[in-house]
């Protein structure tokens, strides 16, 4: 698990599926209500020269998960997780998380998707690729997150077999509409570029 959704707050740039990026970046304060200070170390007025400017150290965090599938009477629907964000809102976001060891990415998402929502899933094809960055006390981190969609082959709905007991709810969803309950556009993007797989529309 990756320790939470990609929160507004955040500078994130999104990638587009398969492989263009979108000229898309945003910065907001960590309760995503004004733009966020344009100077580095978070100040809202410029800082003073006698004080320097302290520079973080920048690590890459590469994280997937996605979307899993599972089709009831010719209609396809998702699972999709909950979380509660720093503020304590709940916000429903697609499961994904921090790659392991030797583990591919596709091996991490079937990982995640398992461990998130009780569902297991077969990879089937590539959605695309979100990242963005956002700070700790002691470091930027630049995630990177791929997402896949995966055929469900088994179990039920289940949050108890997320080992950092992040996830507090789980439902499935239909596709067609899940994008009124996801929280954030860029997995929004996601699911409808799922929707077109499955549609045959690309």
């Amino acid at each position: 698990m990756d320790g939470g959704c990609a929160r507004p707050g955040y500078h994130r740039r999104e990638v587009a599926p398969g492989g263009g990026q979108h000229a898309r970046e945003r910065a907001l304060d960590p309760h995503g209500l004004a733009p966020r200070s344009r100077y580095s170390d978070g100040m809202s007025t410029p800082p003073r020269p006698d004080r320097p400017v302290r520079r973080l150290p920048a690590v890459v965090e590469t994280s997937a998960g996605g979307i899993v599938v599972d089709v009831v009477e010719g209609q396809a629907r998702i699972a999709v997780i909950a979380r509660r964000n720093r503020a304590g809102r709940v916000e429903w976001c697609l499961p994904k998380g921090h790659q392991e060891g030797s583990e591919t990415l596709e091996q991490t998402a079937a990982r995640e998707v398992a461990e998130e929502t009780g569902i297991e899933g077969r990879v089937l094809t590539v959605l695309g690729t979100i990242d963005y960055w956002f700070s700790t006390q002691d470091r930027r981190i630049h995630k990177v997150v791929h997402h896949y969609l995966l055929e469900a082959i088994g179990g039920e709905l289940t949050v108890e077999n997320d080992p950092d007991h992040e996830a507090i709810d789980v439902r499935w969803f239909p596709l067609t509409s899940v994008h009124e309950r996801l929280t954030f556009p860029n997995e929004r993007r996601i699911a409808r570029v799922a929707w077109e797989r499955l549609a045959g529309q690309r």
